[in-house]
């Protein structure tokens, strides 16, 4: 590693953490982004201006729009630059790929026992199926930690992956696979989809969903 880390512009930061949620609220934004929610709505006032971005009121959710999406792949590409980036995010996130297959089959166990629905009421199988996560979770530190030295937007994955852990373990059961609830694997997925995105990957071709 040259001992170099990238930091991007607060104002892309927004705009990516966007892109990466499809769509969400912006207190959702601000913790993907890392950033004060009176910074990214202004952020977002901002895009909305450009056309960027849209707001629907019903369900307060924000979301890009065409011409959005195309101008953020070019505001990537200056992120990231021709830099040494993506080759020193390599290493690190060959290793995230095989604890991403570990991942996806604890979900499954955690969903399903027995091939039906689990109905949390059997303490010691959760319990199991928790200090796996927490064994995970350990496991995965390290190169999340490896990659937020690389380019400092990643580097609050870590710590997000590692507070969510201990609200499992603490007993709220939806935060482990729960959907648009800030969950384990809500986090675990946009720090996939961040990476996916910075380094240019075919989701697809690569097979890691």
């Amino acid at each position: 590693m040259s001992g170099l880390s990238h930091s991007s512009d607060p104002f892309f930061r927004t705009f990516h953490a966007l892109r990466i949620k499809g769509f969400a609220k912006a207190d959702t934004i601000a913790e993907v982004a890392d950033l004060p929610a009176t910074v990214v709505e202004e952020h977002l006032s901002a895009l909305e201006q450009r056309e960027w971005a849209m707001f629907r009121a019903a369900r307060q959710l924000w979301q890009l729009t065409p011409v959005g999406r195309e101008e953020h792949r070019i505001a990537l590409t200056e992120d990231v630059g021709n830099s040494h980036l993506c080759a020193e995010l390599r290493d690190p996130y060959d290793t995230f790929l095989t604890l991403n297959e570990q991942f996806k089959a604890l979900c499954g166990d955690w969903q399903l026992r027995g091939g039906q629905p689990n109905d949390h009421t059997d303490g010691e199988y959760d319990g199991e199926v928790v200090q796996r996560l927490v064994a995970l979770d350990t496991a995965a530190a390290e190169p999340v930690r490896r990659m937020g030295d690389v380019l400092v937007r990643l580097a609050p994955y870590g710590p997000r992956l590692a507070r969510t852990c201990r609200r499992v373990v603490e007993g709220e059961t939806n935060m482990f696979t729960g959907v648009m609830c800030g969950s384990y694997h809500d986090v675990w997925m946009e720090l996939h989809e961040d990476l996916i995105l910075t380094q240019g990957i075919d989701r697809a071709a690569e097979g890691s969903f």
